[in-house]
């Protein structure tokens, strides 16, 4: 119990030093309407005895009548600015069974988890989603077929492109399922965009132009190839960790880089549909402080790639680890990055290219014995609710669920895995900016996290 108590004092410190210490929005939005909450009826009704007691009949029925008028004006104003901004958010299965709440318990999710609705088409979140599938998962392609409608972009991690001796190659097209893809395109029209991660060596590759034009000829030729609608790179942060984008005039290259990537795949136009071009998806990560370093990947950043790039998948989790357990993306933490990076852009075109990372995966982390944890996954999950029979506790500032475990050596554990209430508060918080998200990835959740989007 004493690992228990110290370790929510950690993580309350943790919360309190939280990058940016903003309030979460659906706090701000819960406080706002607490105070634009209209006058109760007995007050209205005091109100009107008052005034009968000291004015004119007339007068009585004229300040009756404009308070009345006023009040349905403030009751229709509120409904406007406060509607749930998600589409359609009452006619999600879930929320008509009431599952989308705070006070859940374990016996409720190992019951319901696996019921979705029949309608697997219909769309409840407006702004595009990106799914990321694993090969090592594959729990992940059965549930892109299955929701194939809900999503918009579909990234298989199958590619890597890597420094071979004084040149470079396009590893990874061993993982690719064209008769998945073929039965992606029966089903829906979500793009195919493989992830690719750059690993070749930043320092040849971004500074001999023929290394740059090997490797942009490699992924748009591999596109062609294989029918694919575009690829999802990932390359910024093994620039950082090489070190390279301290450096200004290689930063200057690798952007560089990134616009021809874009321009190339924008002159070549899909096989399905000629008026559609290839597309280029890439991923961030969130600045590691609020004073932007020579390596986080900014604001002027967005801006200066403009249309060479059509989406950027930011990398929203991972806040915590087992060095200092916690939640593993709280909600002020996503509001906070998104300001740094948006400003004020709520619903502008730069807006509309952030896939916000939403994780459907968790985290279990060892509170005593030693520092450890690691990945957890819907079924992992469920098999700790059955064993363990914990009690869920909602952590108020992160917006996460989590729950404690003794194991069978003793040691206690903290498990935090997304919950229904948790995924529809970031999804709400990214409608909110005017955001897609991305999803890391379906594999890894519960079946009836797929009835919120």
């Amino acid at each position: 119990m004493q690992a228990l108590v110290m370790f929510l004092n950690s993580t309350n410190q943790l919360r309190n030093t939280c990058q940016f210490p903003l309030q979460p929005a659906t706090t701000q939005m819960a406080k706002k309407r607490d105070r634009r909450v209209a006058p109760s009826s007995n007050r209205g009704k005091d109100r009107v005895e008052s005034s009968d007691q000291s004015s004119d009949p007339k007068l009585t029925i004229t300040l009756v009548l404009s308070f009345c008028v006023a009040a349905a004006a403030a009751v229709l104003a509120y409904r406007v600015k406060y509607a749930h901004p998600i589409a359609n958010r009452a006619q999600s299965y879930v929320h008509q069974r009431g599952l989308v709440k705070i006070d859940v318990n374990y016996q409720e999710i190992l019951t319901e988890n696996a019921k979705v609705s029949e309608n697997t088409t219909g769309r409840h979140y407006k702004y595009p989603v990106l799914a990321y599938i694993t090969p090592w998962n594959s729990k992940g392609y059965d549930m892109a077929k299955r929701f194939n409608s809900k999503f918009t972009h579909l990234s298989p991690v199958w590619y890597d492109l890597k420094s071979q001796g004084t040149g470079l190659i396009l590893d990874g097209r061993h993982n690719a399922d064209m008769g998945w893809i073929s039965e992606l395109r029966m089903a829906g029209d979500a793009w195919v965009l493989p992830r690719v991660v750059l690993e070749a060596f930043p320092a040849e590759l971004l500074t001999k132009k023929k290394q740059r034009s090997k490797a942009i000829t490699l992924l748009v030729s591999e596109c062609k190839e294989m029918g694919y609608d575009g690829i999802v790179l990932e390359s910024w942060s093994r620039w950082a960790a090489y070190r390279i984008l301290h450096d200004p005039s290689m930063r200057n290259l690798a952007l560089q880089f990134i616009k021809e990537l874009g321009d190339a795949l924008h002159a070549v136009s899909l096989e399905r549909n000629d008026k559609q071009r290839l597309q280029l998806v890439y991923v961030i990560g969130p600045p590691h402080s609020e004073k932007l370093q020579e390596h986080d990947f900014g604001p002027k950043d967005l801006r200066s790639l403009g249309d060479a790039v059509d989406g950027y998948s930011l990398m929203m989790y991972d806040f915590s680890g087992p060095q200092n357990p916690g939640p593993n993306a709280p909600l002020k933490w996503i509001h906070s990055t998104l300001q740094q990076l948006l400003g004020t852009d709520i619903n502008s075109v730069l807006a509309h290219k952030i896939f916000l990372g939403i994780n459907f995966y968790g985290n279990d982390f060892a509170l005593s014995g030693g520092p450890g944890g690691g990945a957890v996954t819907g079924r992992d999950y469920l098999s700790l609710l059955e064993k363990h029979r914990p009690a869920l506790r909602w952590e108020k500032k992160s917006a996460e669920h989590l729950f404690f475990y003794s194991d069978d050596e003793y040691n206690n554990h903290a498990v935090f895995y997304p919950s229904l209430m948790s995924i529809s508060m970031r999804l709400e918080e990214a409608h909110k900016w005017g955001c897609g998200i991305s999803i890391w990835e379906i594999g890894q959740g519960l079946d009836y996290f797929f009835d919120l989007l």
